[in-house]
C-alpha cells in the first residue's frame, strides 16, 4: 500500500508518515463500524506505529520523525530515545485540568517530540491488557476516561459530564469526547469485545466495561435493573444502553470488580476484621 500523494510505501491505512496524506484501505470500512487497527501497524502524521505483546500486556511502539509530538496520558511512558523531549502541561488551562482530574485522569497531559532526528516512545496503561489503534477521520469518540492512551497531537481531548444518574451510581461519572484526524490509542483491562449494533438495536453494557464507542451512536444511563434495592442486591449497578447503528469497544475484565475481590485480603486499618493483621510489636 502506498501514499496516493507521495507514494511513500505505507504499512496500512491512516496517514502518510512522510507527507501526511490521508491512505485509504483497500476495502472502505462499513457504515456503523470502528476504523480498527487489527494488524497492530501503521502510520499517521509524521510517525509509525505498532503494539507488541497483545492482549494481556500490550506494549505500543512509536517511532517519531524529527520534531513530530505524540501525546499521551500522564504516566504511560514505559521508555523513550534519549533525544524525546517530554512537556507536561495541563490541557485546556485550568478549567481543563480540573475536569480532567474530576473524571479520574491526571491532571496533567504529556508531549512526546523527537529533537534533532528521529525518535522512539513506548507506552502501555497500568494495568494489564490490550491496546487497541483506532484511525480517526474526522470523527467523534467517546472514551472512558480509564481507557485513554495516547492521540495525535492533532486530536481534541475534552472531559463531558456523564449525566447525574452516573453520579449517584458512583460509577461513570465522566467520559471523554475525542474528535478530530489522526491515530487514537485507547486501552483496556482484559481484552477487547466489539460489539456491532443494527440500526434500531438496544445493547446494555454495564459502565466499568466500556472502552469507547462513536460519538454518533445514541446512549443513555440507567440503574441495571428496575428499582433501587433490585439494582443493588443484582451486583451491578449503572449501566449504558446503547441504540444502533453503532459499534462498542468493551473491555473483558473490570478493574473495579477485581478491586472489590482483592479488598478482603488487604491490612485493615483496625488490625482487625477478614483482612492481615499486621503486628509491628512494643
Amino acid at each position: 500500500m502506498n501514499c496516493p500523494n507521495c507514494g511513500t510505501p505505507a504499512a496500512g491505512p491512516g496517514f502518510c508518515g512522510r507527507c501526511g496524506a490521508r491512505v485509504e484501505a483497500n476495502q472502505s470500512t462499513p457504515p456503523g463500524t470502528i476504523n480498527l487497527d487489527m494488524d497492530g501497524e501503521g502510520a499517521g502524521r509524521g510517525y509509525s506505529y505498532r503494539i507488541e505483546h497483545q492482549p494481556a500486556f500490550s506494549l505500543a511502539v512509536l517511532s517519531l520523525q524529527p520534531e513530530q509530538s505524540i501525546m499521551a496520558e500522564a504516566g504511560a511512558m514505559v521508555s523513550m530515545s534519549a533525544n524525546i523531549e517530554l512537556e507536561s502541561q495541563m490541557k485546556g488551562g485550568l478549567l481543563g485540568a480540573l475536569k480532567r482530574a474530576a473524571g479520574g485522569e491526571s491532571a496533567f497531559v504529556s508531549t512526546f517530540t523527537a529533537r534533532g532526528g528521529p525518535g522512539e516512545v513506548t507506552l502501555a496503561p497500568g494495568a494489564p491488557g490490550d491496546i487497541a489503534a483506532i484511525e480517526l477521520n474526522n470523527q467523534s469518540f467517546f472514551v472512558q476516561s480509564s481507557s485513554y492512551l495516547a492521540g495525535d497531537a492533532g486530536l481534541t481531548v475534552d472531559t463531558r459530564w456523564g449525566g447525574a444518574k452516573s453520579f449517584f451510581g458512583g460509577e461513570g461519572l465522566f467520559v471523554l469526547l475525542v474528535q478530530g484526524q489522526g491515530l487514537l490509542l485507547v486501552s483496556s483491562f482484559g481484552a477487547i469485545h466489539r460489539k456491532l449494533l443494527q440500526a434500531g438495536e438496544r445493547y446494555v453494557v454495564d459502565t466499568g466495561h466500556l472502552v469507547a464507542w462513536e460519538g454518533t451512536t445514541q446512549y443513555t444511563l440507567r440503574k441495571a435493573a428496575a428499582g433501587f434495592f433490585r439494582s443493588m442486591v443484582s451486583g451491578e449497578g449503572i449501566v449504558a444502553e446503547f441504540v444502533g447503528p453503532g459499534e462498542i469497544l468493551i473491555q473483558t475484565r473490570n478493574l473495579a470488580a477485581l478491586a472489590g475481590l482483592l479488598k478482603p485480603f488487604f491490612p485493615s486499618q483496625s488490625g482487625s476484621g477478614s483482612g492481615f493483621n499486621i503486628n509491628l510489636g512494643g
